[in-house]
């Protein structure tokens, strides 16, 4: 087919069948099954299975399409739907529609387990071979293990006992992986060995929800798409680079699993990691899959450790108090269910990361994520370098008189993550008065305005990568090891040099964090950007 006639087919929609032309720009998995292991906890109830109601509601799924949800408790189907029923009223993005409802939920079913005793995995064969030979499954697998990270490695050997890893052929077999995925850099590759005794690599999706958000996505087509914006994106004009992950909330009566986290191992190491990754990679020859990944590991590699004895220079560590967060006091966190009176788990972390190599020489990246601090913040801010020399010394009008040339803000890109998704750009502007006065105004972009849609949530786009087996937006084993290489190299230092029980807490909640954070861009001439 030529490109003439390729261009008719466009424009008579009336005859063209996008699937036989190639033209088609939805996305539609092969009929499979979905398995989700701890499908009565928090994340299934919340964000899986309203994820997969939206799906189907957009008509994104395919034909035909089963859920099998899976716990030890002992339930049915019927009780099951009732319950996803009322949380996907209260949780979905989308309104909701009996109709459609039914639709999808009359292929969810619930089976009990026993993932401990040797056959427990029984029922679940017995059903997905139901549905296989008699409802046209096509023995198309993605089983998600929404478990704590101890029942990752014996779920994945059950799979395999069961005969469940290797797909048939022509078939596919896929496990999505939740973080954390390890808790250092030892027992990562311990997690990552057991897997891939059950699962090939290629099989393996470990999924960080912030990259199945729109605006990580946008990231890529903002740098990579523009041609204004990539020539300067390096050391020689970029002064510095900020990555902020706060929430307002608490560990939400998560007390325990938060003392076996705590903040560098439950965000940065995940979440902020990959952020640096995509904000400071370099650009792809393609937008295929491995290539993107390629990438992200080569600038992981170029982070440049920091030394244990050199931890409490470049990293900050905090942990709340009792404090004010929107207009109500909130207990400390040591005051929080599961967690120990002198706990020194930290809940605030801030570093300083310089990347070794061409691009990014002596240009720092200053990363900070939190809990209970001033408000619920995703955002990368890129500052860029003042003018060599502005003719405007002196001329500058302020309610303090003329200020120096300093006074003139620098140029701000602020990409917007959560919760007001989005683009600005900061640039000096003239103030229409009489004399010069110079003042930095934004440009902006918003999400909802321009395209005047809602943009799907992280899971459902997560989700539908992981059933047409797109691997883009999850993490290749090395990627995770890079990441746990550098944060590894933090708990050492912070293991060697304890904070004593007084220093903690250091912030009130509803803060910005501890003092010392502030500090730790003082030391450099800089400051954290307000928010």
């Amino acid at each position: 087919m030529n490109a003439m006639d390729a261009e008719q087919l466009v424009s008579d929609k009336t005859h063209v069948n996008p699937f036989e032309t190639g033209l088609h720009q939805g996305r539609i998995p092969s009929p499979c099954t979905l398995v989700i292991f701890g499908a009565t906890g928090d994340l299934a109830r919340k964000k899986l299975i309203p994820a997969l109601y939206a799906l189907s509601l957009e008509g994104q799924l395919p034909m035909p399409f089963h859920v099998i949800a899976t716990g030890r408790s002992a339930s049915d189907s019927t009780s099951y739907r009732d319950q996803m029923r009322e949380n996907v009223i209260q949780y979905g993005r989308l309104p909701f529609n009996q109709e459609a409802w039914d639709n999808f939920a009359r292929n969810v079913e619930y089976v009990t387990i026993d993932v401990v005793s040797d056959n427990g995995l029984q029922p679940l064969v017995e059903v997905l071979d139901d549905i296989d030979t008699n409802k046209g499954g096509h023995h198309n697998h993605v089983f998600y293990l929404s478990v704590p990270p101890s029942a990752m490695g014996p779920l994945s050997r059950r799979l395999k006992e069961a005969g469940l890893s290797t797909p048939r052929q022509g078939s596919f077999s896929r496990l999505v992986v939740e973080k954390p995925f390890g808790r250092n850099l030892e027992t990562a590759r311990e997690l990552n060995s057991t897997l891939h005794e059950a699962f090939a690599e290629e099989q393996i999706y470990r999924i960080d929800h912030y990259l199945g958000k729109e605006t990580v996505q946008n990231m890529m087509v903002f740098r990579f798409a523009n041609g204004i914006f990539e020539p300067l994106w390096n050391r020689q004009y970029i002064d510095h680079v900020q990555i902020t992950v706060t929430e307002s909330i608490g560990i939400e009566g998560r007390g325990e699993y938060y003392e076996e986290s705590g903040a560098l191992r439950d965000m940065v190491q995940s979440h902020v990691m990959q952020l640096l990754a995509i904000t400071a990679m370099e650009a792809p020859t393609n937008f295929r899959a491995e290539t993107i990944r390629d990438e992200k590991v080569k600038l992981l590699r170029s982070v440049r450790p920091i030394h244990p004895d050199d931890a409490l220079q470049h990293t900050v560590r905090g942990q709340y108090g009792r404090g004010w967060v929107n207009g109500q006091e909130v207990m400390g966190y040591r005051e929080e269910h599961g967690v120990p009176k002198g706990s020194l788990r930290e809940t605030f972390v801030a570093a300083r990361v310089d990347i070794d190599n061409w691009r990014w020489e002596g240009t720092p990246f200053y990363l900070r994520s939190g809990k209970r601090l001033g408000k619920r913040v995703s955002e990368i801010a890129i500052q860029f370098r003042r003018v060599p020399h502005s003719p405007f010394v002196g001329n500058i009008a302020s309610p303090f008189g003329t200020l120096p040339d300093s006074g003139i803000e620098p140029n701000l890109l602020v990409i917007r993550i959560q919760p007001e998704e989005g683009i600005s750009l900061k640039f000096s502007a003239k103030v229409p008065v009489q004399s010069m006065e110079i003042r930095g105004v934004n440009m902006d972009f918003h999400y909802g305005s321009s395209f005047l849609r809602q943009s799907p949530e992280a899971y459902e786009r997560l989700l539908l990568d992981a059933m047409l087996g797109d691997t883009t937006l999850f993490a290749r084993v090395d990627e995770v090891e890079e990441a746990w290489r550098f944060c590894t190299a933090i708990l050492d230092g912070w293991r060697s040099h304890p904070p004593v029980e007084s220093q903690f807490p250091n912030y009130e909640a509803g803060t910005w964090g501890p003092k010392d954070a502030d500090l730790l861009l003082q030391r450099d001439g800089r400051a954290w950007r307000r928010l």
